[in-house]
């Protein structure tokens, strides 16, 4: 069966075509724009016009991609930004009516399964998703969804281009203190998402980004807490200009990379491993699961969004 699944984030809108064949995927397409719909939402707690239309804009281009790759069903999945946000639920009713696709606004515990499911990790190990609005912990049948991503965390803390040390000490203290209710025991780890992957990349001194050499990469504390430093000290023009940095990460990462070594001093860990697949993986298997579509009338608050 061919599927189609979207992953609509705080930070990114991604896309992933697949073939599902018992319970495995064969990729035939994957895409990601980062969209930042969660601008705003962490003190407005709405979703704003600006960003709600560059949603629709890629999502008009996902719908003709999967039309022309012929999947049979598609589920999009919306995590913190939306259900964050007040005009959440109406909104995913626009994208049922208007894109034809299956909407879900998952809380931060289903988010955490669909990564697991996304990810297979080995007994005992830890799956960190530090995402835009939230950040994911995953061990076995634990885990913790928490409030601190790169976008919330930019918009929260830091203000300066560069930040400053003072803002930068601000944003780790938060983290920290966010990370420290936290009980989960691991030894091992796989980071996944844009965060992880991205300073992977940088890690690798890489000349443009490339997936196969990443995934899989060791990221140590100390590789990563270099980035930080490297990156925070760089104004955003000149992170955007980075080799193998997607320009329109550049203003999160920083806040996103505090979090990353949080996490690593919060565990104790020296390494983890970046991994490409994660919660979009598991929104496509998924998505394999679901009932054969069916047209029907417009669901509630699909002319109310906005």
């Amino acid at each position: 069966m061919r599927i189609a699944a979207v992953d609509l984030g705080t930070n990114t809108t991604r896309l992933l075509v697949a073939d599902v064949e018992a319970g495995r995927l064969r990729e035939v397409h994957r895409e990601t724009r980062i969209t930042r719909l969660g601008e705003g939402v962490d003190t407005r707690r709405r979703l704003l016009p600006v960003p709600i239309a560059r949603v629709r804009n890629v999502l008009s281009d996902y719908r003709r991609t999967i039309e022309e790759l012929g999947a049979e069903r598609t589920l999009l999945v919306a995590t913190s930004a939306v259900r964050d946000a007040e005009n959440g639920e109406a909104f995913l009713g626009e994208i049922e009516w208007s894109y034809g696709f299956t909407t879900r606004s998952v809380s931060g515990d289903e988010e955490a399964e669909l990564t697991r499911t996304g990810v297979q990790p080995p007994p005992g190990t830890l799956v960190l998703d530090i995402g835009g609005g939230s950040t994911e912990l995953i061990v076995d049948d634990e885990h913790a969804s928490l409030d601190i991503g790169s976008v919330r965390y930019t918009e929260r803390f830091l203000h300066t281009d560069p930040p400053t040390k003072d803002e930068l000490d601000e944003c780790a203290q938060a983290a920290r203190a966010a990370l420290d209710p936290v009980q989960l025991t691991a030894t091992r780890a796989i980071g996944v998402a844009g965060t992880v992957t991205t300073l992977a990349a940088l890690d690798l001194t890489l000349e443009r980004y490339d997936r196969d050499r990443v995934h899989g990469h060791p990221l140590t504390r100390d590789g990563a807490q270099a980035q930080l430093d490297r990156l925070a000290a760089l104004p955003l023009a000149e992170r955007r200009e980075l080799p193998a940095m997607e320009p329109e990460r550049a203003p999160v990462i920083v806040a996103g990379a505090v979090i990353l070594v949080s996490v690593f001093d919060h565990f104790g860990l020296e390494s983890l491993e970046a991994s490409e697949r994660d919660i979009l993986d598991g929104i496509a298997l998924a998505a394999a699961e679901l009932p054969a579509p069916d047209e029907g009338a417009a669901p509630p608050g699909a002319y109310t969004c906005c």
